[in-house]
């Protein structure tokens, strides 16, 4: 079983036939098109048609908003204009502004920081998100 799959049992969504297609594909981006992968709508609609040409375009959009209302997949615009899809899981981005590169990276010393900051202005952490932008440093 995939890891929306798994995601979904835990969070009580009942997946369609046509919903196992897209947890599917998109479980499966990473290791398909590699870590810098991030499908918007359009592209997973690609993919999932390939598997099966009879999910729509409305199907995609609702599934994906109902797996990121779940908490299974998080969004992101990467400031590119299109909203991008992956699943939520603990990492972090740093993207190239000149080549568009999404880079994922996982920092104990960030990810410690995050909670201390939280905790110090008298927050209990639920959930966060953190992309940094930069341009790649010539040498």
């Amino acid at each position: 079983m995939n890891s929306i799959e798994e995601k979904c049992q835990q969070k009580g969504v009942r997946l369609t036939d046509q919903r196992k297609t897209i947890a599917k594909i998109l479980s499966e981006s990473k290791e398909v098109y590699g870590s810098k992968d991030h499908p918007d709508v359009d592209e997973l609609h690609k993919r999932v048609t390939a598997v099966d040409d009879k999910i729509s375009i409305a199907t995609v959009y609702r599934t994906v908003k109902l797996f990121e209302e779940a908490g299974i997949l998080i969004k992101h615009d990467f400031k590119a204009g299109k909203a991008r899809y992956e699943i939520n899981d603990d990492h972090n981005h740093l993207i190239d502004i000149n080549s568009g590169e999404i880079i994922e990276f996982v920092d104990k010393n960030i990810e410690k920081l995050q909670y201390e900051v939280a905790k110090k202005l008298g927050y209990k952490l639920v959930d966060h998100k953190l992309e940094l932008y930069g341009s790649k440093i010539k040498k």
